[in-house]
């Protein structure tokens, strides 16, 4: 059992829980082949007919992940589903075949007694506007024509434009039309896109009911599984223009490659061509390399019989120049004099709505909430703040963007603050994921902390270690996101295990390459450790369930050096356990407390602790 409350997970016997997996996994954020094939543009647009059955992997493959993942110590998956994997054939059409799939899959992983919770994966809303989740028909229901979509500089796609695909770009399709439209009409059509209505019904009220009953039919078909903790409400949402203060400018904070603002992509939509600024790949300070002309072939985003949205509503029109002007410049940033805030304003009552929805299938379920990346939760309420998990994502931005390992240099991901010296760097990075546990006291009443993504890039330097098979500066780049967490004390799911991770096309999704498995590097398949990669800092101890508060754990991957410090609940009794994994241990370990007695079994790679009463605090080191 897997509860939330108090600011902390716990399990039936009243430990605290601290919850290690991984995301699973990349390769379910777009369609198995041959239908819907990712590099092949005339079945990329064949949206309706698709199937992701066997994403994250086939089913007779299962058992061999699962296994792994366990034997690794990831017991608690965050498992991708995407709103297109169940409604992609149409409104109200479910794909009964993949809802099976999920069904089986979730019943393997109850087999190996790992647990889980629903994420209804989305970047930058859908396939079809440079990333994936929504269905292709969520985008022809408010007017757009999907295959204009890039052309007009609404999207920028990598079936497109091919390869070499741009480094990271693809967050940067967030601010362009499509999705920015797209987020805008889910979480505030009804105030800025009044007019908007499809088959008589706001869109607002059309694309969240249709988001959420497909959520929901997910949820009434895994609620029987113990193994189901939650349901995230959703990946990584976006704001859209919402709350934008001058559609002219560039205000959002990743900015790269060729960066229309708001006007000008509204204006490349209608077929207007633009001059735009380009900006260079820099996550702290982007700066713009130059201009280029986009859409010259006057292509228009909207089908024939359709009008720009925001040109319907008021926000800009076209001068008597035929170029573009702005009607209203901060039409998104403010409703009836007061400023918008998205996350409270938008995101909140989707997110209540959200739960509400889930818990009418599954009542016992946790919500797991976020909110836009670089910002804090919303404020629930009181009330309302039952079973609630405060689930943010962060990076190591440095490596994330610039894919290469610097020991001594960080960036703190909200602030933008640099870190000099690998001591100022552990400790920038362990205070930023501390702040996290704040923001969740102060806005979400008793939720814990987990991270739902962190991870490195395994194409760094140049995919050099593909090379010469050198992984040591992944091993440090993972190490150091590792380390960060247990400073903090944190539950956290690593981005990703991707069973179908190649060299050649890592995750397979617009040039991304996270995971911690590849097929490429499994050169034993007897062996269940061969094709991990930076396994040294990935596989290591730590303690699973706690008999009381955790005050410090720490890893030392070069010494194999495991310490752990808590603090006791004498209303506990039942033992603290830790996770000693035989991969760093394989000739086996020596174990030091500070009281009480201990129970080593490596076979089930679990060290169970008793404390003795007489002491308040206690310790344990696991050396080899």
């Amino acid at each position: 059992m897997i509860r939330a409350g108090e600011g902390r997970f716990y399990d039936e016997y009243g430990r605290t829980l601290l919850l290690r997996g991984v995301n699973l996994g990349g390769s379910s954020k777009y369609p198995v082949e041959p239908a819907g094939a990712t590099h092949l543009r005339d079945r990329f647009y064949d949206h309706r007919n698709v199937s992701f059955v066997g994403r994250p992997f086939p089913l007779d493959e299962a058992d061999e992940h699962f296994a792994r993942l366990r034997a690794w110590g990831f017991t608690f998956l965050r498992l991708l589903v995407t709103w297109e994997a169940i409604e992609h054939a149409g409104p109200g059409c479910y794909d009964e075949e993949y809802l099976n799939y999920l069904v089986e899959l979730v019943q393997k992983a109850a087999d190996h007694q790992i647990a889980l919770f629903i994420d209804p994966h989305q970047d930058v809303w859908s396939r079809f506007t440079g990333g994936d989740g929504a269905p292709g028909w969520t985008l022809e229901a408010v007017g757009f024509d999907i295959q204009s979509l890039h052309p007009t500089g609404a999207a920028l796609l990598h079936q497109e434009h091919g390869d070499p695909f741009p480094r990271m770009i693809w967050p940067t399709n967030g601010a362009k039309l499509a999705a920015a439209t797209m987020f805008t009409l889910f979480f505030g059509g009804d105030v800025f896109a009044p007019q908007s209505h499809i088959d008589g019904e706001p869109v607002q009220q059309y694309l969240q009911r249709h988001y959420l009953a497909a959520i929901a039919e997910v949820s009434k078909r895994l609620a029987r599984f113990d193994n189901v903790v939650g349901y995230d409400t959703m990946n990584e949402p976006l704001p859209g223009y919402i709350g934008r203060r001058d559609l002219t400018g560039h205000d959002q904070l990743l900015r790269m490659g060729p960066s229309p603002t708001p006007l000008q992509s509204m204006a490349l939509g209608e077929g207007i061509p633009q001059q735009v600024q380009v900006f260079g790949l820099n996550p702290i300070f982007p700066g713009r390399t130059r201009r280029q002309w986009l859409n010259p072939e006057r292509v228009r985003a909207w089908q024939p019989t359709a009008e720009c949205i925001w040109r319907r509503h008021g926000v800009w029109e076209i001068g008597k120049d035929s170029a573009p002007h702005l009607r209203q410049t901060a039409y998104f940033a403010a409703v009836d004099g007061r400023p918008v805030d998205w996350t409270q304003d938008c995101y909140y009552p989707f997110a209540r709505r959200f739960a509400q929805t889930i818990r009418r299938a599954h009542p016992e379920a946790t919500i797991f909430v976020q909110s836009e990346v670089t910002e804090p939760p919303p404020r629930w309420d009181l009330a309302d703040a039952v079973n609630l998990v405060y689930a943010p994502h962060w990076y190591d931005v440095l490596i994330l963007f610039g894919k290469r390992y610097t020991a001594h240099l960080g960036v703190h991901t909200r602030s933008r603050r640099v870190a000099v010296g690998a001591p100022q760097v552990r400790k920038l990075f362990a205070n930023e994921l501390r702040s996290l546990r704040a923001m969740a006291a102060e806005r979400l009443p008793g939720a814990p902390v987990l991270l739902g993504e962190f991870g490195i890039p395994f194409d760094m330097h140049d995919r050099a270690a593909y090379r010469t098979g050198d992984f040591s500066a992944q091993v440090r780049a993972m190490d150091r996101s590792m380390r960060a967490v247990e400073d903090a004390l944190l539950s956290g799911t690593i981005w990703n295990y991707d069973a179908q991770n190649t060299n050649a096309h890592g995750d397979g999704w617009n040039g991304e390459d996270l995971s911690i498995f590849s097929r490429d590097q499994q050169h034993d398949p007897t062996d269940i450790h061969s094709g991990g990669r930076a396994l040294p800092a990935v596989v290591r101890p730590y303690a699973r369930a706690v008999a009381g508060e955790p005050l410090k754990m720490s890893y030392d991957f070069r010494s194999r050096t495991f310490e752990f410090r808590f603090r006791h609940d004498p209303r506990v009794t039942a033992p603290t356990e830790v996770f000693v994994p035989t991969y760093a241990y394989p000739d086996g370990c020596r174990v030091t407390i500070s009281d009480g007695r201990y129970e080593l079994d490596q076979v089930e790679q679990k060290l169970l602790y008793w404390y003795d009463l007489a002491s308040t605090e206690h310790t344990l080191q696991i050396h080899p």
